[in-house]
């Protein structure tokens, strides 16, 4: 098959990429950083250097296409000019004209956890407007992939850890993360299986509470007396933006972290449970270990 995959060399993209490359499929990746071009073309796969802010560049790199992988690029939550709601669902819309004018007829979206809900999930609300707007998209099998949360996300805590804790509006109950690897494991094998209509997928790694995630990473980092602390939504407010965030995107990630609180995040995710993923969170932990301690 020929299939495009975007994301450039991420997390997810570059492990996607191998794996399908090692299964004989031929890849173009799409990448915006022309520095790119060369890692990609060693690896076997074709570079297609532009942005996805350009629907033009898209269609025409999606025409031809037998399946593609599209996912929302990261943005910067520290510049105060973003509009993320706004950014998200212009890309999206992007994705959507591309894939209808090239005729493009497998497409997998990396949505988020949370997705089924229109509102009160904070920072992931507009992947439920971005799910339907692809949906409403003609001729093409679509499958949303909802991850839950990041592992990578605890190097967000890195300075908190040196001191001793882990501080979050949330952690009581069951956190459940997921691996990037276990990500692209899971859009190889769907990308590549044929569908005719909308697909929902979650995937994920492991479940574990805070305190057990602070014992985890602890004994990793040779911190066994580091702990999780629940704040409150203001106190994680007030840290986020003591730090230089967003004051918008602030308000949304303290609400998103709220309804992973009282579990509404999790709700369809425990009716439409996948088979947990093969990287473990004491897997992470090991790698997280290897930047605690990285000289500075």
């Amino acid at each position: 098959m020929k299939i495009i995959v975007t994301g450039s060399l991420g997390h997810i993209s570059k492990p996607l990429t191998e794996e399908l490359l090692k299964k004989g499929h031929t890849i173009t990746v799409i990448s915006s950083n022309a520095e790119r071009q060369n890692d990609i073309e060693e690896m076997g796969a074709t570079a297609a250097i532009g942005s996805v802010e350009d629907v033009d560049f898209l269609t025409k790199t999606f025409t031809g296409a037998d399946a593609a992988y599209c996912m929302i690029p990261p943005a910067n939550y520290f510049d105060h000019s973003l509009n993320l709601p706004e950014y998200t669902l212009r890309i999206a819309g992007n994705y959507a004209t591309a894939i209808e004018k090239s005729r493009v007829q497998r497409v997998v979206f990396l949505s988020s956890i949370g997705a089924h809900l229109a509102e009160g999930n904070g920072i992931i609300k507009e992947f439920h407007e971005v799910e339907n707007m692809l949906s409403d998209v003609p001729g093409v099998a679509i499958t949303f992939m909802r991850p839950t949360s990041f592992y990578y996300n605890i190097y967000g805590f890195m300075g908190m850890i040196k001191q001793g804790f882990i501080a979050a509006n949330y952690g009581e109950d069951k956190i459940i993360y997921v691996s990037p690897k276990d990500i692209s494991e899971a859009v190889a094998d769907e990308i590549v299986t044929p569908s005719q209509s909308k697909k929902i997928l979650y995937v994920a790694s492991d479940e574990l509470t805070g305190p057990e995630t602070a014992k985890v990473i602890g004994e990793a980092i040779g911190k066994r007396d580091l702990t999780w602390k629940l704040v409150t939504d203001d106190q994680t407010k007030s840290g986020l933006e003591a730090a230089g965030m967003q004051p918008a995107i602030v308000a949304g990630l303290a609400e998103m972290n709220s309804a992973m609180r009282s579990g509404k995040v999790w709700e369809d995710y425990q009716k439409h449970k996948p088979v947990l993923g093969k990287v473990k969170l004491e897997d992470f932990a090991k790698e997280f270990a290897i930047a605690y301690h990285k000289p500075i």
